[in-house]
């Protein structure tokens, strides 16, 4: 019964929630399916804003794995590149020197943390929903770029792209040699890497798409029956309009504009004023909670206005059907708490990490609102931090948790930790469901100014934990994450 009814809510989610990117993927999702079409896709400012080189070079400089003669190299080769003095090969050979000091499988680790660390939160949300709608397509997506394997396979990991085209690097015995294996993937090689994998995979090119932001792409867009101008440089745009291609431009990731700092430190700031709102209700009626109820209904309707955050909400009657209960959410941005605030808006307890307390604004202001907070590295200790949630819930609050634990780097499903269904079965209340289909479009992790975004919640209807035992535990957790996982698929 309990599954049948999940099976319901998600399918009411998808059928009263339009696409939030459809206006970009339109062309897509109206054309013809099939994997003989292909869709490839270039990487730096059309898939990720700004560049995935300069990562490596900030993060080497950053730790000291990069001499001075090594940077020196590094930026003399690329300016000659730039002058056309020399030619693609050469630049990647002149800025791979300092790679003979590694490991093939140390430069991969190094890709895998440069991802997770700053290329994730630079993902256009467009772009990835641009690629997801090729994948339901069933059309045949490759990523097609100048860059090597190590920067952008954990890209393709992460978008679920199975095919990389790139420039290749020689690599024996497990090292570096310094040479770049011919030929190699920029300009007309990217062409001719296409043609050939279009020939091996059956793809008519006619009907394929190519995605890029480079007039040095060129001669792979004159192949393509469809060419995607993205994010263009000045030259490709010019070059678009002569021949009536059509352009797209997303603000969504990379600098910043002042508008956005702006809406972040009010939404922030908004947080002070909304508790001293409730300071009057708290000294004319002795009643503390009733200062931190308006609180925190204020702070999520005037803190997401003033960010920008639009939050269209499915199954909200399942918000109050059932209080006091255990509410969770997957935890994808520093905006979330926020976002709980506006959902739930009163009688709720949150549950955060302990580092949370050093934060000058946010450390106070939820030690007033009666937050729990747990030393994660303490296991005992963590339980022990968990009575006063229990106590709250037999009061009649309720608890916001993330099972997470921490902030997702991408939109992919963490494990999920015993500690909120523990309490809920502890305290004999019911788990609801809330699930963020894309809070990070808002705010990634590591990033600090909140993008205007339109953020989906989907509410589940309420999960009795009645008959719960600590020896069926696990299989009700994993029950539930596979509602998240579905929820997260319909997106």
């Amino acid at each position: 019964m309990r599954e049948s009814r999940e099976a319901a809510s998600s399918a009411a989610a998808r059928a009263s929630s339009p696409a939030l990117y459809g206006h970009v993927t339109r062309e897509v999702d109206a054309g013809p399916s099939g994997a003989d079409i292909g869709a490839f896709f270039d990487v730096d400012r059309t898939l990720l804003a700004g560049f995935s080189a300069v990562e490596f070079v900030r993060h080497s400089l950053w730790n000291g794995d990069m001499s001075a003669a090594d940077l020196f190299q590094t930026m003399a080769t690329a300016a000659w590149f730039q002058l056309g003095k020399i030619g693609f090969s050469s630049f990647v050979t002149g800025t791979s020197t300092a790679l003979r000091r590694l490991t093939e499988e140390e430069f991969v680790a190094l890709g895998d943390k440069i991802f997770t660390e700053r290329l994730a939160a630079e993902i256009f949300p467009e772009s990835r929903a641009l690629v997801r709608a090729h994948r339901r397509k069933g059309h045949t997506v490759a990523l097609v770029s100048s860059a090597t394997r190590y920067q952008i396979e954990p890209l393709a990991r992460e978008l679920e792209i199975p095919h990389v085209l790139c420039t290749r690097l020689e690599v024996r015995a497990g090292r570096f040699t310094g040479r770049v294996l011919q030929p190699t993937c920029y300009g007309d090689g990217k062409a001719s890497a296409a043609r050939e994998f279009a020939a091996a995979n059956r793809i008519d090119l006619s009907r394929s798409h190519f995605y890029t932001d480079s007039h040095e792409d060129l001669p792979l867009l004159e192949i393509v029956g469809h060419p995607h101008p993205l994010n263009p440089t000045r030259q490709l745009a010019a070059i678009a309009a002569r021949r009536g291609w059509p352009l797209q431009t997303f603000r969504s990731r990379g600098v910043p504009g002042a508008t956005e700092v702006l809406r972040t430190t009010l939404a922030i700031g908004a947080l002070i004023p909304s508790l001293f709102l409730g300071l009057p209700a708290a000294a004319l009626d002795g009643s503390w909670r009733r200062a931190v109820n308006l609180a925190t209904s204020v702070w999520g309707e005037v803190g997401t206005a003033l960010a920008g955050v639009e939050v269209r909400v499915t199954g909200e009657e399942h918000l109050w059907s059932h209080r006091p209960a255990v509410f969770i959410f997957n935890h994808q941005s520093a905006i979330d708490m926020l976002l709980v605030c506006k959902l739930l808006k009163r009688d709720i307890v949150g549950i955060a990490k302990q580092e949370v307390l050093r934060n000058p604004i946010f450390g106070p202001a939820f030690a007033l609102a009666g937050t729990v907070f747990i030393d994660r590295s303490n296991h005992a200790q963590a339980m022990e931090a968990m009575k006063p949630a229990v106590d709250a819930l037999r009061e009649g609050l309720s608890i916001a948790i993330a099972p997470e634990g921490t902030r997702s780097a991408t939109p992919r499903l963490g494990r999920f930790k015993k500690g909120a269904f523990h309490l809920a079965m502890t305290a004999g209340v019911p788990v609801v469901p809330i699930v963020f289909r894309n809070s990070l479009d808002a705010l990634p992790k590591h990033a600090m100014i909140v993008r205007p975004t339109t953020v989906e919640a989907v509410i589940h209807p309420p999960v009795p934990t009645t008959g719960w035992t600590p020896a069926t535990l696990d299989s009700q957790i994993a029950a539930i994450r596979e509602l998240y996982l579905r929820t997260l698929e319909d997106s």
